[in-house]
């Protein structure tokens, strides 16, 4: 077994990160949004310090867990999740900001309702 109240307050963090991305991403409408102005370097800069969190935290969930629980939610590719973090830390200056764009649109709101369910399943 594992420490479920540590495993639910990584969780928490990291619903509360994809909260964040999605609040602060809202104003953006184009992959241009972010490089074509210093308030959108500013928008990616604090998307991407949440997306790396998301990953840390994911990658600490993974070992308190002991790789058990992620396996049983394959709707999201919690290794490319985890990735992103290490390109993000990694290879900042090489960021691709269209990378990050399609993150937002396309994974972050479905990563939130899967983190949240995996919560309620804990909790139950």
């Amino acid at each position: 077994m594992y420490d479920r109240e540590l495993a639910l307050e990584i969780l928490e963090q990291i619903h509360q990160a994809t909260q964040t991305i999605l609040k602060r991403f809202k104003p953006i409408k184009s992959c241009d949004d972010f490089t074509n102005s210093d308030w959108g370097m500013e928008k990616l800069d604090s998307i991407c310090m949440q997306l790396i969190a998301i990953g840390e935290n994911l990658k600490n969930f993974d070992k308190v867990t002991n790789h058990y629980v992620l396996t049983n939610y394959p709707q999201i590719e919690w290794k490319k999740v985890k990735g992103m973090r290490d390109i993000i830390t990694h290879h900042y200056f090489d960021l691709n900001a269209e990378a990050i764009y399609d993150v937002c649109v396309n994974h972050v709101e479905q990563m939130a309702v899967v983190i949240k369910k995996i919560i309620n399943e804990i909790k139950s």
